[in-house]
C-alpha cells in the first residue's frame, strides 16, 4: 500500500502544481499580449486548458528525472 500512496501523492502533486502554474502563466501572458477585452476570459480558459493538458504528463514524466538530478547534485544525507 505504501507505493500506492506514493504514486497517489505524485499524481495529486502534478495535478495541483499543473493547475496553479498553468493558470498563473496563461493569465499573465494573455493579459499582457491581448489585454482585458471582452474575449479575455474565453481566451484565458482555452489557453489554460491546453497548457494544463500538456503540463500534467510532462510533470509526471520529467519530474522524476529532475528529482534524480537534484538528488545527484545535492545528495540526501543519512541521519
Amino acid at each position: 500500500m505504501k507505493n500506492n500512496k506514493g504514486l497517489q501523492r505524485k499524481i495529486l502533486f502534478a495535478l495541483l502544481m499543473g493547475n496553479v502554474t498553468t493558470g498563473i502563466i496563461s493569465f499573465t501572458l494573455i493579459s499582457m499580449n491581448v489585454g482585458f477585452g471582452e474575449r479575455f476570459l474565453a481566451m484565458w480558459f482555452k489557453s489554460w486548458a491546453v497548457a494544463y493538458m500538456i503540463c500534467i504528463p510532462i510533470i509526471l514524466v520529467v519530474g522524476a528525472q529532475i528529482q534524480k538530478l537534484v538528488e545527484r547534485v545535492i545528495p540526501i544525507e543519512s541521519k
